[in-house]
């Protein structure tokens, strides 16, 4: 799927722009929201195998439009590193890809306040690899990950606070340049989820395996701009409805394999 190609619903749709205007039939205004996701992230929001965009994010953001009569949801996918810097120009609205609160976001984005649910990020490795059990046997060696993502800044931060011992290459788009190189032992390891994991496994043979504790346990949330109050609160009491209902723990249990959305 190409970058910025809009999606309405699941359908294909053609590039609007961000927040427009319209009437329903009893003339109540509706706002058109862009939502900017991405293709690549396995059971979070990705193609299958039929060509439609789904996943975690992708089905929570679908249940939150039916929630919220004055808002037309649309999605924009596109790669993850264009993500902040289309919202800041307003090609999209708000981003739904597992964004998790940090300085530099917080900084210039606005974080609505109900998460959505609790990611674990762990050490992966070639299923054949018996030297590494966490994160500090990553030492020497070389681990890879997606610029700009959360696996990206927590393996900086750690490298940085560790002697930059570890050699962090950064993936191209997608994930088969990672799942590649930790096959053929170009790389040794990675920062992710055990749902990743498995679905690599079972769809691209990715031969891996998740070490150790989890590194992080972060909440993560929608991201907006600033200026997106409204739309951060009204997401917020939609979120909070369908945890009441079952929704959200259901929608995680079916693409995550366990109710990841939890408060700890």
């Amino acid at each position: 799927m190409a970058s910025g190609v809009l999606l309405a619903g699941c359908g294909l749709g053609t590039d609007t722009g961000a927040s427009s205007d319209a009437l329903t039939k009893d003339g109540k205004d509706v706002k058109t929201i862009v939502v900017g996701t991405g293709t690549q992230f396995p059971n979070i929001c990705f193609i299958d195998d039929k060509g439609n965009l789904t996943g975690y994010d992708v089905e929570l953001v679908k249940a939150l439009d039916k929630k919220l009569p004055q808002y037309k949801f649309e999605f924009k996918t596109m790669d993850f590193s264009n993500l902040l810097l289309s919202l800041q120009t307003n090609k999209i609205d708000f981003v739904a890809h597992q964004m998790e609160v940090n300085d530099e976001r917080k900084e210039k984005f606005l974080f609505n306040k109900e998460p959505y649910n609790v990611f674990p990020l762990q050490v992966a490795v070639n299923e054949k690899n018996t030297d590494i059990k966490s994160v500090a046997d990553l030492a020497g060696k070389t681990a890879i990950v997606s610029a700009t993502s959360n696996s990206a800044v927590y393996l900086e931060k750690y490298n940085k606070e560790h002697g930059d011992k570890i050699n962090i290459v950064y993936s191209g788009t997608g994930n088969n340049d990672a799942t590649n190189q930790i096959r053929t032992g170009r790389a040794d390891a990675t920062i992710t989820t055990p749902f990743a994991v498995k679905l690599l496994n079972e769809q691209a043979d990715a031969q891996q395996k998740v070490v150790g504790e989890p590194v992080l346990n972060s909440k993560v949330y929608f991201l907006l701009r600033k200026n997106e109050s409204q739309l951060s609160d009204d997401l917020d009491g939609a979120l909070k409805e369908l945890k009441k209902e079952g929704v959200v723990s259901k929608l995680s249990k079916k693409w995550l394999g366990a109710d990841y959305s939890v408060d700890f």
